[in-house]
């Protein structure tokens, strides 16, 4: 099974985990917050202290990807997720998307504020 990681004080970050999580209904994905033992004890090294600067995905084999290639395995299983998926795997759209990504989550808590 997977195991999403998110950062569980994000405005943002939460509220599209509840998104994936409606939308995604019947999808075999577990939500994990990055600020808990599970999380620190998943990632190893990959587990910083703090807040993440990119949401993970680690797959049932202990495979883990981040930021824009955690959600790519995701998409799919979403109302319309193939064209999406389609969209975002194309040469030019691709760097775009990880721009987007790097951008917004840099910024995240500022754009959209904290979970209290």
């Amino acid at each position: 099974m997977r195991t999403l990681i998110y950062d569980d004080q994000c405005r943002l970050c939460v509220t599209a985990k509840e998104g994936l999580e409606r939308m995604g209904e019947g999808t075999e994905v577990r939500f994990v917050p990055y600020q808990s033992e599970e999380a620190a004890r998943r990632l190893g090294a990959d587990y910083k202290p703090g807040r993440p600067d990119a949401a993970f995905l680690v797959e049932g084999n202990g495979a883990i990807s981040r930021g824009l290639d955690a959600f790519l395995p995701l998409v799919p299983g979403l109302r319309g997720g193939r064209v999406l998926h389609a969209i975002l795997k194309a040469p030019l759209i691709r760097p775009l998307a990880e721009l987007a990504y790097r951008l917004i989550a840099r910024h995240r808590y500022k754009l959209f504020g904290s979970v209290e």
